[in-house]
Parts: C-alpha cells; structure tokens; sequence
C-alpha cells in the first residue's frame, strides 16, 4: 500500500480551512492528534472524507466538519477510521501551503 494519498475535497464542510476542489496530500500510518486533518472512512459509506480529528473512540476517531452547518461528520455516522493524516494543500498552486493542527478545546 503507498505511504501517501492524494485526496480531494468535495463539497464546503472543510470551509474555510479547505474549499471545494482543493487536494490534499495525506501520509499514512502518521501518528493522529487532535486537531490534525485526516482522511478517514465511516462504517457502511464508501466513499473517503477529509475532516478534524476530535478525539479517539476506542481504535477508531470521532471527527467533524469545520463547517458546522455542513454536517456529514462523526455525529452523523459516529467514530471513523482514519486512513491518512493531511500534510498539505497541493491543489491549486496558487493555495499551495502546509496545514497546521488546531487548537480543540
């Protein structure tokens, strides 16, 4: 399995840390903390969701949308697997940059 992924962002729950249409390069096996952006997988969807790392629920996380009006995070499905840690943005060039981890308290 490679040790990076290339995600993109679909749809505005990441708005304003990420937008529709950017990518992200994710590494996995990285160590997750709170805060970190992640690419994770709900039980039953079949489909990759980049959100926030909240918390650890048993093996798996709870994340959640910047966008609180957006949903589709872990109060809707409830805890994630995480596949990748986001790195940075490398889509589009012009938003080229590094992604820090938030503070949640």
């Amino acid at each position: 399995m490679p040790r990076w992924l290339v995600a993109s962002v679909v749809g505005p729950s990441m708005v304003p840390a990420l937008y529709h249409g950017d990518r992200v390069l994710a590494r996995r096996s990285a160590m997750i903390r709170p805060g970190d952006l992640v690419v994770g997988r709900f039980t039953g969807l079949d489909r990759l969701v980049v959100k926030r790392a909240v918390r650890p629920v048993g093996g798996d996380w709870y994340i959640e949308s910047v966008n609180p009006y957006a949903g589709g995070d872990s109060a809707v499905y409830g805890p994630a697997e995480i596949v990748a840690r986001v790195v940075c943005r490398c889509w589009p060039p012009r938003r080229w940059a590094g992604i820090r981890r938030a503070r949640i308290s």
